[in-house]
C-alpha cells in the first residue's frame, strides 16, 4: 500500500502530516537512489566478471603455445597484470557497496616463499601509544609479538623490514592491545614501496620487461616470480589511476597544447601477431607559466576521434603535425563527441620542425640549393627563438615582433617566387607547399610572446617510450597499453617537473593508502616533497 496514501487515514494536525509526509517522501527518494546505485554497481561488477572470465580463458588457452618463448613471456605477464588489476577494481566497487552487510571472504593467496635468511633486516619496533589498558586502565603485560617481513630494495640491494609488534594483555579484563598495521598501497603484501618502486621503475622507466626484473632478483638469491610482479604492477596501476586523471584534468586547464601520436605494435592472442596500436601525448606549453605536464593516451587505433574524445569540450591552441586526424578539432562546425553540441574550434599551430625536416630530406636526397636556402633562412627563425628564451613574455614578444615577424614575410615571399618557377608534384614543390599551405598556422606563434614555434617538446617527451619498445617489443593487450599509459603520464610528469620519478613513486606510494581525496593534487609529480 502506499505509504502517502494511508497517511491521510491518520488522525494528525495539518501541519505535522506534511512534515511526515514529506519525510516518507525522501525516504522514498532515497530508497530510489540507493537501488539505482547499487543497481549499477551489480552491472558494472558483472561486465569485469565477465572480462575476468575471457582473460583467464585466453590466459590459460592453447593460443598462448603458437607464440614464439620470449613473446609467450611477456604475453603472459600482461594477463597476469590485467587480471590482477580487474580483481582490485571488482574490490574497489565492493568496498564502497552502501547496503553490504556480510563479511566478504578475503582473496586467497598462494603460497610464499620465506624470505631469505641471508638478507640483512632493519627492525622496527612499533610500540602501543599507551602500556595502560584503555578499559580498566591497569598495566598491560607483554605475551608475546606479532612479526611480519616486507621485502625491499635498494639499487643492486636487496633486504627485508622485520616488523616486531609486541602483543600486551590485561589480566584484569583479558584484553590484548598492540600497535596497528598501517594501511599499504596492497594490503596483506609481502613488497614494501621501495620494491614496488623498483618493479615500476624497471617496467615503465628502463623499459625492462618482468621476466628481466625476475632475473635480476634471481642473482640476489631473492625468487619474485613474473605473476607475482604482473600482480603488483595490476593493482598499482589502479591505485595510481585518479592521480593520472588529475593530471589531465590540469593539462586541460591551459590554453596552449602540443599534440602527438606514435604507433605501438599490440599482441593480437587470436593468432600470436601483433597489431599496429597508438600511444597519444598531449604536453603542456613551456612559454606559459605553471608545472609542466605529460599526458599519454593508449587508443587501439590513430582515428581523429581518439584526440576528440580526450580533449571534449576543450578548445584553445593546438600545436600538431599535419595529421588529419586533427582536423576535425579546428572546424568550424565542430561537434562535441558525445553531446553533438557544436563547440568553439581550435586553434591550429603548426610545427615548423616538421615544416623544416621536408627540406633536410629533400637537400639529404639531391643536394638541393633550394633545400639549402631554406634550411638557412629557418635557421635564422630558430636564433631569434635562442636569444629569446630566458626573457619574459612582453619582451619575447617585442622580440618576435621586431625581427620573426620580417623574416617570415621575406621568408612566405621567397618560397612563393621558388614555386612559380618550380615542376609541379616535383619533391621541391612538395617541401614548399607544405609549408605555404599551412602558412597561418606557421606564423601565428610569432605574433605572440608565449607560443610554441614547434612541437618538439611532446616529440621528445615520446621518444624514449618510443626507444623503448626495443626490449618489450610489443604491448600485450589494450589493458596493459593503457596500464602504461597511466604510469608513463605520472613518471613522465615527475622528469619534465626536475623531480627524481623513483624518489617521487616512492613517497606517493607511501602516502597514497592514507591521503585524503580532497587534497590529492598535493601528490602530483610538480608538487614539492615533504
Amino acid at each position: 500500500m502506499n505509504p502517502l496514501a494511508k497517511l491521510d487515514q491518520l488522525d494528525l494536525e495539518s501541519a505535522a502530516k506534511t512534515e511526515v509526509a514529506a519525510l516518507i517522501q525522501s525516504l522514498i527518494e532515497q530508497a530510489e537512489r540507493d537501488a539505482k546505485l547499487i543497481q549499477a554497481k551489480d552491472l558494472k561488477i558483472a561486465a569485469l566478471t565477465h572480462e575476468l572470465a575471457y582473460y583467464k580463458r585466453i590466459r590459460f588457452s592453447t593460443q598462448s603455445e603458437a607464440l614464439a618463448p620470449l613473446q609467450r613471456d611477456v604475453f603472459e605477464e600482461t594477463w597476469n597484470t590485467d587480471i590482477s588489476a580487474i580483481d582490485a577494481e571488482v574490490e574497489q566497487l565492493q568496498d564502497d557497496s552502501p547496503c553490504e552487510t556480510v563479511a566478504r571472504p578475503k582473496r586467497p593467496r598462494a603460497g610464499r616463499q620465506p624470505l631469505p635468511e641471508h638478507l640483512p633486516r632493519i627492525e622496527h619496533r612499533h610500540e602501543p601509544e599507551s602500556c595502560s589498558c584503555g578499559q580498566c586502565g591497569r598495566d598491560l603485560v607483554k605475551i608475546g609479538e606479532d612479526v611480519s617481513e616486507q621485502l625491499d630494495v635498494e639499487p643492486a640491494k636487496f633486504f627485508v623490514h622485520r616488523h616486531i609488534r609486541p602483543q600486551y594483555a590485561c589480566r584484569a579484563c583479558e584484553t590484548i592491545t598492540a600497535a596497528p598495521i598501517p594501511p599499504a598501497v596492497i594490503d596483506g603484501g609481502m613488497a614494501a614501496v621501495g620494491l614496488l618502486t623498483w618493479v615500476l621503475i624497471g617496467k615503465f622507466l628502463d623499459h625492462l620487461p618482468l621476466y628481466r626484473l625476475e632475473q635480476i632478483a634471481a642473482r640476489d638469491g631473492v625468487i619474485l616470480s613474473r605473476s607475482t610482479l604482473a600482480d603488483w604492477v595490476g593493482r598499482l596501476g589502479v591505485a595510481l589511476q585518479p592521480l593520472a586523471d588529475r593530471l589531465a584534468w590540469h593539462l586541460l586547464q591551459r590554453d596552449c597544447l602540443h599534440a602527438d601520436e606514435t604507433p605501438v605494435p599490440q599482441l593480437d592472442p587470436g593468432n600470436g601477431k601483433t597489431k599496429k596500436a597508438y600511444l597519444w601525448a598531449y604536453r603542456s606549453n613551456d612559454l606559459q607559466p605553471g608545472p609542466k605536464i605529460i599526458i599519454f593516451d593508449y587508443q587501439a587505433g590513430r582515428s581523429g576521434r581518439h584526440a576528440q574524445q580526450l580533449l571534449q569540450d576543450w578548445h584553445g591552441q593546438l600545436v600538431v603535425d599535419d595529421y588529419g586526424g586533427y582536423k576535425a578539432l579546428f572546424a568550424a562546425t565542430r561537434a562535441h563527441p558525445e553531446t553533438q553540441y557544436i563547440l568553439e574550434p581550435c586553434i591550429e599551430l603548426a610545427c615548423w620542425a616538421h615544416a623544416r625536416r621536408k627540406f633536410f630530406d629533400l637537400f639529404q636526397a639531391s643536394q638541393s640549393p633550394v633545400a639549402q636556402e631554406a634550411l638557412n633562412r629557418i635557421a635564422e627563425l630558430y636564433a631569434i627563438e635562442a636569444e629569446g628564451r630566458d626573457m619574459a613574455v612582453d619582451e619575447r614578444q617585442r622580440l618576435r615582433v621586431e625581427r620573426s615577424l620580417p623574416a617570415l614575410t621575406i621568408l612566405h615571399d621567397w618560397l612563393q617566387q621558388i614555386r612559380l618557377n618550380t615542376v609541379p608534384n616535383s619533391a621541391t614543390a612538395k617541401a614548399i607547399d607544405y609549408s605555404l599551405k599551412r602558412w597561418p598556422a606557421l606564423t601565428r606563434y610569432a605574433e605572440t610572446g608565449d607560443l610554441p614555434i614547434d612541437n618538439n617538446p611532446v616529440e621528445n617527451s615520446i621518444r624514449p617510450i618510443a626507444l623503448g619498445k626495443k626490449n618489450w617489443l610489443f604491448a600485450g593487450s589494450e589493458r596493459a597499453g593503457q596500464r602504461a599509459a597511466v604510469i608513463q603520464t605520472l613518471l613522465g610528469t615527475a622528469k619534465l617537473n626536475g623531480l627524481d620519478p623513483s624518489a617521487w613513486l616512492k613517497d606517493t606510494l607511501e602516502k597514497l593508502p592514507t591521503w585524503p581525496n580532497s587534497r590529492i593534487d598535493e601528490l602530483l609529480p610538480f608538487s614539492n616533497m615533504d
